[in-house]
């Protein structure tokens, strides 16, 4: 078994690792690259190997970062498998179509900017394909991917859906088991059940770095902070502006501010979900029940959850727009995560420059993102080609993080390790720098042999 690393070696987004066993070819995830625009554009549009070469894809999650580029790989010919949890498919059923629609917005806004015109990575027609092309799997049973090649999925808890995989392929009469650990969750969050490490043994790991070198606060941590937010925000007449994963974290905030509002811990201002994906989404959690921390009962909660009366979904662009008009204080969620694209960016546009604001930061902002260069608070923001101060008040929730920190890491490789003959060599992924070079001195100290692979590094299981 031969593994070369693609994308997000060395790096956060671009999830993709080619896998070849028994004269075959599988990718591990196919995402999108984030971050700025030429270098990302240049990116996506450059598979990691012919399409011709291409056997099966196995998706982790639904994320852009893993998924994102599966419509451009089916526009490129591909007519093989793609192989996920039943979740992740209805997931990248409603995701992919917003992304190619994303895709096709930006081509047409940078076509009227510029001389030529710029074709979009791919359409909303794609994405269609893509799920025709996806097959759905439960957690726990293995399924043949190939001859000689079989795979079965673990929950990773970082999303609905979300799997970490077991890869095996029998070659000269032995098994070797390739473990690939997805974006691994935290334990203890509502809704989502807690990361679940195979036991099957592994002869090598691919494991995720992205909080490599720092421990989140406490869960109940966050709930505080983001109550004494909205409370100090709602005081000074301003808005809370939240840049949100549309599936996961959205659903995480409104069942804290929920919480909150029933305790009498935050004022009864409007929450508004500005987002139609989050919308969609809320309809794919109410559908995959079985995949819920706790049963039927977080089911009927969740149902509602989602009713609460001083919520708000907002699907219309000209409602999305009037918001603007509106007076008051309000909580805003909105997607995109980062910042990158989305009506995130119109809310940004109009509220980062008022110091009555607040801009909430709850997940991980990659390098050179707009989401980034709030976290380090820049001067001005470049948002939809215009230049706007940044004067709202930010703020950043690492408590809210879908992704395990270092201790969620080394406990999840230890249950690995500890169900393997030998200590398997790690390899990291998803990371930037320093917290791939702190959770390698971590496992290191802890009996592993662990490498930072590179983009185009090849190693042999």
């Amino acid at each position: 078994m031969q593994i070369e690393f693609s994308g997000a070696a060395r790096e956060v987004t671009g999830s993709c690792h080619i896998v070849r066993a028994n004269g075959k070819t599988i990718l591990l995830d196919c995402g999108l690259f984030q971050g700025r625009r030429r270098e990302s554009e240049s990116k996506n549009r450059r598979l990691p190997l012919p399409v011709g070469e291409i056997d099966a894809v196995i998706l982790s999650h639904a994320h852009i970062d893993h998924a994102g580029r599966l419509p451009y790989l089916v526009n490129e010919g591909y007519r093989g498998d793609i192989w996920a949890t039943a979740a992740t498919r209805d997931l990248c059923g409603i995701m992919l179509r917003d992304s190619a629609h994303i895709q096709e917005k930006d081509a047409e806004y940078l076509s009227r900017r510029g001389r030529e015109s710029v074709e979009p990575l791919y359409t909303k027609e794609d994405a269609v394909r893509v799920q025709q092309q996806m097959i759905g799997v439960p957690y726990h049973r293995w399924f043949d991917v190939l001859p000689g090649v079989r795979a079965r999925f673990t929950d990773a808890g970082h999303i609905l859906g979300s799997a970490s995989v077991v890869l095996e392929a029998v070659e000269d009469g032995r098994a070797r088991r390739l473990v690939f650990s997805g974006d691994v969750g935290r334990s203890g969050l509502p809704i989502i059940r807690d990361p679940e490490p195979p036991t099957d043994g592994a002869d090598a790991v691919i494991l995720e770095s992205t909080y490599g070198d720092r421990d989140h606060p406490p869960y109940e941590d966050a709930r505080e902070r983001l109550a004494a937010i909205v409370r100090d925000t709602a005081a000074r007449g301003g808005r809370v502006l939240i840049p949100a994963f549309a599936v996961g974290r959205t659903q995480e905030l409104v069942y804290d501010l929920h919480e909150l509002y029933t305790q009498d811990r935050v004022p009864r201002i409007p929450i508004v979900i500005d987002s139609p994906l989050a919308v969609d989404a809320t309809g794919v959690f109410a559908a995959n029940p079985e995949v819920y921390d706790r049963g039927e009962a977080l089911v009927n909660a969740t149902r509602e959850l989602f009713q609460f009366g001083l919520v708000r979904y907002v699907r219309d662009v000209q409602d999305s727009k009037a918001l603007n008009a509106q007076r008051g204080p309000m909580v805003v969620i909105s997607a995109s995560g980062m910042a990158e694209s989305g009506r995130i960016l119109h809310h940004l546009m109009h509220g980062a420059s008022d110091p009555r604001n607040t801009i909430l930061i709850v997940g991980f902002q990659a390098e050179h993102t707009l989401g980034r260069r709030i976290v380090e608070r820049r001067a001005t923001l470049r948002i939809l080609g215009e230049d706007v101060p940044l004067r709202a008040r930010v703020e950043v929730l690492n408590g809210y993080s879908a992704h395990g920190d270092r201790a969620d890491l080394a406990r999840w490789l230890d249950a690995v390790g500890a169900a393997s003959p030998a200590p398997p060599p790690v390899y990291l992924v998803h990371g930037e720098q320093p917290a791939q070079e702190a959770l390698r001195a971590m496992l290191t100290g802890r009996g592993f042999a662990v490498q930072v692979p590179a983009p185009g590094d090849v190693v042999t299981v």
